[in-house]
């Protein structure tokens, strides 16, 4: 079950990981069209403030990227956290979860929720969803780590009805080396930012070779984050990236924001495909995600098919 679900990352990275998606809640009308479009048979609503929870159908995982406009630090104000109109839209979602209690729930914002009236909010997500049983983990993960050229770091949390080492399982590797070994060198010339290399050719234009992190919007910038990231040409001419160019920094299949209906002007529907990718979860992070929780709710099936089996054979 998919809530704040937007153009469906984590819908189409949980699916590849072999998931079924049976519900969906997206108020933007642009986003509810690109659903629609890609999953045209799923129960859909409109306004999380709105959903009963009887509705829902029956769902093991339920996954949400909660609003991240008032927590974010790219609106470069004041921070209203969870007590904003948009993040606080969280306790409609933790409402849900309280009186369906799904087995598994994943959680993502922006790594700023961990910082947001000084760690408070964050406090307030763990806490609440550890009132309802559920055993936490929480990890930072960035999108350049899982095969797409954009650096996106976002916090997800996991909590499990089946404890914390459920929800740590999930989340990290027992087998992660040192990602920082080489920092650590006194010889040796010093790494080169990824920022700071550029590729491509004359022709199709010269771009960084990684990405700063799409926003959807800010104070600063509208559409994407285009002051940063731009494609340059040795003749002097500059272009924002192109709709497809953010699909594909977002893991995206081309052309997946097409909307279903038309919408003649150019401008209004590059707009709308920019903040959709923007406010998307990264396509591949999700499927890791998802491929690590298929795997941990298999081996809570089976063990507990043992455990009954086991007492079935005692009471005999």
């Amino acid at each position: 079950a998919s809530f704040f679900a937007g153009i469906g990352g984590f819908d189409l990275g949980f699916e590849r990981a072999g998931m079924e998606t049976v519900y969906q809640v997206e108020k933007k009308q642009f986003c509810l069209d690109i659903l629609e479009k890609h999953w045209p048979d799923v129960v859909r609503d409109a306004d999380i403030q709105e959903v009963n929870a009887d509705d829902i159908p029956d769902a093991e995982v339920w996954a949400g990227g909660f609003p991240c406009q008032d927590v974010s630090l790219a609106r470069m104000g004041p921070r209203k956290g969870l007590r904003g109109s948009q993040s606080g839209l969280f306790y409609d979602f933790a409402e849900l979860i309280g009186e369906r209690r799904p087995q598994l729930v994943v959680l993502e914002n922006v790594a700023a929720l961990l910082s947001s009236h000084s760690g408070r909010d964050f406090a307030i997500v763990l806490r609440t969803l550890a009132d309802f049983g559920y055993g936490l983990a929480w990890r930072v993960l960035d999108s350049r780590h899982f095969g797409i050229p954009q650096s996106r770091t976002r916090v997800f949390v996991v909590g499990s009805l089946g404890g914390p080492a459920s929800a740590g399982k999930v989340l990290f590797e027992p087998e992660c080396g040192d990602r920082d070994s080489e920092k650590g060198r006194s010889d040796g010339e010093k790494s080169i930012s990824p920022f700071a290399v550029s590729v491509g050719d004359s022709e199709r234009g010269i771009v960084k070779k990684l990405a700063h992190c799409l926003y959807a919007e800010s104070a600063r910038h509208t559409g994407t984050d285009w002051s940063r990231n731009y494609v340059s040409y040795p003749d002097g001419r500059v272009r924002r990236l192109t709709p497809l160019e953010t699909e594909r920094l977002q893991g995206f299949p081309d052309n997946w924001t097409y909307p279903l209906r038309e919408i003649a002007n150019l401008n209004t529907l590059d707009s709308a495909r920019y903040h959709a990718c923007g406010n998307a979860v990264s396509v591949p992070v999700a499927e890791w995600l998802g491929h690590r929780i298929v795997k941990e709710l298999s081996a809570e099936l089976l063990s507990g098919r043992t455990q009954a089996a086991n007492s079935m054979e005692r009471s005999a």
